[in-house]
C-alpha cells in the first residue's frame, strides 16, 4: 500500500511512502527495540518527546530509532526500527508502535517502511546519519527548547535555519555537518530550522541518550547561571 502525503505541518509524513501494514517479530525485532522503549519513555518522562498542545499547534514530537543487521548494509538499504509517527504523546511505547524502514532514497524523497504504524516524519534524517557513518546504530531526536536557544554558547553546531525539517534539504544539511569532525565527535546537532529539534547518535542507545540528557543539563545549569 503506498500513500503520499503532502502536508507541511509539524510532525506529519512529509516524504511518499510505501508502507506495507504488518506486525513486527518480537524475535527478530526485540533486541533492537528494548533500549528503544526504555530510553523513548526516559526522553517523555524528561519532556524531550511528547505532546503538549501548547507547543507545535498540539501535534507529537521526538523519535527515535536503531540499526538493524546486516552491518554494514548498502548506503540507501540501511534497515532501522523507528518509532511510528504520532506516537510521541503515548505515555509508553510498545513494538507496535514502532516500524522498519528498509529502504530511503532522500533524493527522492521515498521511503519503504512496514508495521502496524507508519514512520516518523524525521526517517530520511536517521537514514543519512546511518549512511554518513556505519558505526552509527542509534540516533535520537528530542525537543529541548533550553538546549535549542543556547546551541551556540553550548558549541553545538546547527543546521541552516532556513532548511526545514524532514526534507532533502535537511538530509543534505545534516551530511554536511557530519563532515565536520566537531559533530563527529561530539556526536549531536540542533536543527536550526526545526524549532527545539536537537539529534544524537552512538554506537549505542546508552551513548545515544545520555548525549541528550547532559546536554539538557548543561543547558539548564547555564540558564540558571545566567538567570
Amino acid at each position: 500500500m503506498e500513500e503520499i502525503h503532502e502536508l507541511h505541518e509539524e510532525g506529519v509524513i512529509r516524504f511518499r511512502a510505501h508502507h506495507r501494514p504488518a506486525p513486527l517479530d518480537l524475535q527478530v525485532h526485540g533486541a533492537v527495540a528494548q533500549p528503544l522503549i526504555a530510553w523513548r519513555n526516559r526522553l517523555h518522562r524528561s519532556g524531550m518527546v511528547g505532546r503538549d498542545p501548547t507547543r507545535y499547534a498540539g501535534v507529537g514530537f521526538g523519535n527515535l530509532s536503531g540499526r538493524l543487521p546486516p552491518f554494514p548494509g548498502l548506503p540507501g538499504a540501511r534497515p532501522f526500527l523507528i518509532t511510528g509517527t504520532q506516537t510521541s504523546g503515548l505515555p509508553s511505547l510498545s513494538l507496535a508502535d514502532m516500524c522498519v524502514v528498509n529502504r530511503y532514497d532522500p533524493k527522492y524523497n521515498w521511503v519503504e517502511s512496514l508495521g502496524l504504524v507508519q514512520p516518523s516524519s524525521e526517517s530520511m534524517t536517521h537514514g543519512v546519519l546511518y549512511d554518513a557513518d556505519p558505526a552509527i546504530r542509534y540516533v535520537f531526536h528530542g525537543h529541548s527548547p533550553v538546549v535549542w536557544e543556547q546551541a551556540w554558547a553550548l558549541d553545538i553546531l546547527v543546521t541552516d535555519p532556513a532548511v526545514d525539517y524532514g526534507t532533502p534539504a535537511m538530509c543534505r544539511e545534516v551530511e554536511r555537518l557530519l563532515r565536520d569532525s566537531a559533530v563527529a565527535r561530539r556526536r549531536v546537532l540542533v536543527m536550526g530550522g526545526h524549532r527545539d529539534g536537537v539529534l544524537a547518535f552512538g554506537e549505542t542507545a546508552e551513548e545515544a541518550g545520555q548525549t541528550l540528557i547532559n546536554l539538557f543539563s548543561r543547558a539548564v545549569s547555564r540558564a540558571c547561571r545566567r538567570s
